[in-house]
């Protein structure tokens, strides 16, 4: 049976009064890209932050696998939520990819990417750097091994943030809005990557304002609004055939070249 790698079920995020998810659901298979589209504060980035437990749902379960991430199940059925060294396991099996690109500045290209492995797998430093540069020959940053990040592009340390993703190993990347803190030059350099890491079959979420890009590269769309799906389906159908007045509306903006980019929420 084809079963889900990834299961999103009924996902609801709260601040306070405010809440930002209202029931999101949905499934990633295996060897899919899912790209998330919609305006600023529809809760796109909210959604992937909660896929991870980078933030805590407040209603509702991920699944990898079918095993529930981010809770442990107690000898009477109910549910208690795991700690950070609990979790640490099943984070290993989803990364992500920020619109900022978090390395760290007083260590090389190589040792940003090594890191992880070392820190969390227990590899030995001369694997780790085996790995490392593996990693940074796929995102074509092998040449900037030894340089600081402080000495690359916007570009650049983008695709060095995707190089670590990548040596975790994961099971699921997920991608909010890699190309939004980058000048607009450099934006092709990492799409092209995401492209790469899609044609080789990765199961990856994208959450991007890129209309285009998805197009090309997503297997299935899911255009959301106001913290809920609004529809879903392949690129023909939600993007170049929408059914909903809502998305048909965005996209119309997006096309007369109204700003709907923004921070995420």
């Amino acid at each position: 049976m084809n079963m889900p790698l990834l299961r999103v079920d009924n996902l609801h995020k709260q601040y306070g009064n405010v809440e930002i998810l209202k029931g999101i659901s949905f499934d990633l298979m295996r060897r899919e890209t899912v790209a998330i589209i919609g305006p600023s504060g529809s809760g796109k980035s909210t959604c992937l932050r909660c896929i991870n437990y980078l933030e805590l749902p407040s209603i509702g379960h991920i699944y990898l696998e079918q095993e529930i991430i981010g809770e442990k199940k107690l000898r009477d059925g109910s549910l208690r939520r795991m700690n950070d060294t609990e979790l640490a396991p099943q984070r290993q099996e989803i990364a992500m990819v920020f619109q900022l690109f978090y390395l760290w500045p007083h260590l090389t290209v190589r040792d940003n990417v090594a890191i992880g492995p070392m820190k969390v797998r227990g590899l030995s430093r001369e694997q780790a750097y085996e790995l490392a540069d593996a990693m940074l020959d796929k995102v074509q940053m092998r040449h900037k091994a030894d340089a600081y990040p402080d000495r690359l592009s916007g570009g650049q340390q983008q695709r060095v943030a995707i190089a670590r993703a990548l040596a975790q190993q994961p099971k699921v990347i997920l991608f909010d809005e890699p190309t939004s803190a980058l000048d607009p030059e450099l934006v092709g350099e990492v799409l092209n990557v995401i492209k790469t890491l899609a044609q080789e079959d990765r199961s990856m979420i994208l959450v991007t304002h890129e209309i285009r890009f998805a197009r090309e590269v997503a297997d299935r769309v899911i255009f959301m609004d106001g913290g809920k799906i609004i529809e879903q389906g392949t690129p023909q159908q939600v993007i170049d055939h929408p059914q909903h007045e809502r998305t048909r509306c965005f996209l119309g903006q997006l096309e007369s070249g109204y700003d709907l980019q923004g921070a995420t929420v």
